[in-house]
Protein backbone atom coordinates (compact mmCIF):
# COMPACT_ATOMS: atom_id res chain seq x y z
CA UNK A 1 0.00 0.00 0.00
CA UNK A 2 0.93 3.50 -1.33
CA UNK A 3 2.01 5.52 2.18
CA UNK A 4 2.56 9.55 1.16
CA UNK A 5 5.46 10.06 3.92
CA UNK A 6 7.43 7.93 1.68
CA UNK A 7 7.39 10.89 -0.98
CA UNK A 8 10.75 13.02 -0.59
CA UNK A 9 9.82 16.96 -0.78
CA UNK A 10 12.17 20.08 -0.84
CA UNK A 11 15.02 20.57 -3.35
CA UNK A 12 18.33 19.48 -0.78
CA UNK A 13 16.09 16.16 0.28
CA UNK A 14 16.34 14.97 -3.02
CA UNK A 15 19.18 16.11 -3.94
CA UNK A 16 20.76 13.97 -0.92
CA UNK A 17 18.82 10.73 -1.54
CA UNK A 18 19.17 11.56 -5.31
CA UNK A 19 23.37 12.65 -5.80
CA UNK A 20 23.76 10.92 -8.57
CA UNK A 21 20.45 11.67 -11.30
CA UNK A 22 22.07 13.69 -13.95
CA UNK A 23 19.20 15.48 -14.18
CA UNK A 24 18.62 16.55 -10.62
CA UNK A 25 22.13 18.02 -11.05
CA UNK A 26 22.13 19.88 -13.41
CA UNK A 27 18.99 21.38 -12.16
CA UNK A 28 19.76 22.06 -8.34
CA UNK A 29 20.81 25.62 -9.32
CA UNK A 30 17.45 25.93 -11.21
CA UNK A 31 14.99 24.51 -8.85
CA UNK A 32 12.94 25.95 -6.70
CA UNK A 33 11.03 22.63 -5.33
CA UNK A 34 11.83 18.70 -6.32
CA UNK A 35 9.79 16.18 -5.32
CA UNK A 36 11.27 11.89 -5.36
CA UNK A 37 7.61 9.92 -5.41
CA UNK A 38 6.49 6.65 -6.49
CA UNK A 39 10.29 6.71 -8.42
CA UNK A 40 8.98 9.50 -10.25
CA UNK A 41 11.20 12.80 -9.86
CA UNK A 42 9.57 16.24 -10.37
CA UNK A 43 11.67 19.34 -10.46
CA UNK A 44 9.60 22.63 -10.35
CA UNK A 45 11.13 25.77 -11.69
CA UNK A 46 10.25 29.27 -11.67
CA UNK A 47 9.26 30.35 -15.04
CA UNK A 48 11.59 33.09 -15.86
CA UNK A 49 14.18 29.59 -15.92
CA UNK A 50 11.95 27.46 -17.67
CA UNK A 51 14.34 27.25 -21.37
CA UNK A 52 17.47 27.60 -19.52
CA UNK A 53 16.53 23.83 -17.38
CA UNK A 54 15.42 22.28 -20.47
CA UNK A 55 18.88 23.41 -21.90
CA UNK A 56 20.25 22.00 -19.04
CA UNK A 57 18.22 18.68 -18.74
CA UNK A 58 19.36 17.71 -22.59
CA UNK A 59 23.14 18.69 -21.96
CA UNK A 60 22.21 15.84 -19.08
CA UNK A 61 21.29 13.52 -21.39
CA UNK A 62 17.58 13.93 -21.56
CA UNK A 63 17.30 13.88 -25.21
CA UNK A 64 13.55 13.13 -26.00
CA UNK A 65 9.84 15.68 -24.87
CA UNK A 66 7.54 13.41 -23.94
CA UNK A 67 4.49 15.51 -23.55
CA UNK A 68 4.01 18.95 -22.39
CA UNK A 69 0.15 19.48 -20.34
CA UNK A 70 -1.23 21.17 -17.37
CA UNK A 71 -3.08 21.23 -14.69
CA UNK A 72 -5.55 23.73 -13.45
CA UNK A 73 -5.59 23.79 -9.20
CA UNK A 74 -8.97 25.72 -8.91
CA UNK A 75 -9.44 27.65 -6.69
CA UNK A 76 -6.07 27.34 -5.37
CA UNK A 77 -3.32 30.00 -6.34
CA UNK A 78 -0.94 30.02 -8.65
CA UNK A 79 -3.65 28.14 -10.28
CA UNK A 80 -2.10 26.43 -12.83
CA UNK A 81 0.77 24.32 -13.36
CA UNK A 82 2.59 23.29 -17.07
CA UNK A 83 4.54 20.08 -16.95
CA UNK A 84 7.03 18.98 -19.26
CA UNK A 85 7.83 15.22 -19.19
CA UNK A 86 10.64 14.37 -20.18
CA UNK A 87 12.94 11.24 -21.52
CA UNK A 88 16.32 9.83 -21.45
CA UNK A 89 16.31 7.23 -23.75
CA UNK A 90 20.62 6.02 -22.68
CA UNK A 91 19.84 6.59 -19.14
CA UNK A 92 16.64 5.23 -18.74
CA UNK A 93 15.34 7.75 -16.92
CA UNK A 94 12.52 10.50 -16.67
CA UNK A 95 12.04 13.79 -15.66
CA UNK A 96 9.54 16.31 -15.12
CA UNK A 97 9.45 20.07 -15.04
CA UNK A 98 6.79 21.79 -13.87
CA UNK A 99 6.18 25.44 -13.94
CA UNK A 100 3.44 27.36 -11.26
CA UNK A 101 1.20 29.87 -13.03
CA UNK A 102 -1.04 32.38 -11.49
CA UNK A 103 -4.71 32.75 -12.79
CA UNK A 104 -4.04 36.35 -13.92
CA UNK A 105 -0.66 35.80 -15.29
CA UNK A 106 -0.93 32.70 -17.23
CA UNK A 107 1.96 33.03 -19.66
CA UNK A 108 5.36 31.17 -20.06
CA UNK A 109 8.60 31.00 -22.36
CA UNK A 110 7.83 28.32 -25.08
CA UNK A 111 10.10 25.80 -24.97
CA UNK A 112 10.18 24.96 -28.57
CA UNK A 113 13.78 26.40 -29.31
CA UNK A 114 15.26 23.53 -26.75
CA UNK A 115 12.32 20.77 -28.51
CA UNK A 116 10.58 21.66 -31.62
CA UNK A 117 8.42 18.78 -30.97
CA UNK A 118 6.67 21.20 -28.45
CA UNK A 119 5.03 22.90 -30.95
CA UNK A 120 1.59 21.30 -31.05
CA UNK A 121 1.65 20.23 -27.28
CA UNK A 122 1.89 23.94 -26.15
CA UNK A 123 -0.99 24.81 -29.01
CA UNK A 124 -3.32 21.80 -27.24
CA UNK A 125 -2.61 23.82 -23.93
CA UNK A 126 -3.09 27.03 -24.77
CA UNK A 127 -6.15 25.69 -26.37
CA UNK A 128 -7.91 23.69 -23.81
CA UNK A 129 -6.50 25.90 -20.61
CA UNK A 130 -5.79 29.22 -22.15
CA UNK A 131 -2.11 29.27 -21.18
CA UNK A 132 -0.10 31.65 -23.27
CA UNK A 133 3.62 30.48 -24.76
CA UNK A 134 5.59 33.57 -25.39
CA UNK A 135 7.94 32.94 -28.45
CA UNK A 136 5.64 30.89 -29.89
CA UNK A 137 5.54 30.81 -33.70
CA UNK A 138 1.94 30.16 -34.41
CA UNK A 139 0.22 30.23 -31.19
CA UNK A 140 -3.60 29.72 -32.12
CA UNK A 141 -6.06 26.86 -31.49
CA UNK A 142 -6.05 23.60 -32.47
CA UNK A 143 -8.70 21.30 -31.11
CA UNK A 144 -11.54 23.81 -30.78
CA UNK A 145 -12.87 26.52 -33.12
CA UNK A 146 -11.11 29.59 -33.57
CA UNK A 147 -14.14 31.49 -32.33
CA UNK A 148 -15.12 28.97 -29.04
CA UNK A 149 -15.59 30.91 -25.86
CA UNK A 150 -13.69 29.84 -23.27
CA UNK A 151 -11.06 27.22 -22.20
CA UNK A 152 -13.03 23.24 -21.79
CA UNK A 153 -10.16 21.99 -19.34
CA UNK A 154 -10.32 24.89 -17.02
CA UNK A 155 -12.06 23.05 -13.66
CA UNK A 156 -14.64 26.98 -14.19
CA UNK A 157 -15.74 25.89 -17.46
CA UNK A 158 -19.31 25.30 -17.54
CA UNK A 159 -19.64 21.38 -18.13
CA UNK A 160 -22.41 22.18 -21.15
CA UNK A 161 -20.42 25.09 -22.61
CA UNK A 162 -21.23 28.84 -22.22
CA UNK A 163 -24.51 29.16 -23.58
Amino acid sequence: MYDPASALRGVEAVVAALPENPGLVALKDLATDAKWDRNELTVTVDRANLVAAGRAVQAAGYNFLEDVTAVDWYPSEPRFQVSYHILSHGLKQRIRLAVRLAENDAVVDSITSVWPSANFYEREVFDLFGIAFTGHSNLRRIMMPEDWKGHPLRKDYPVEGYR
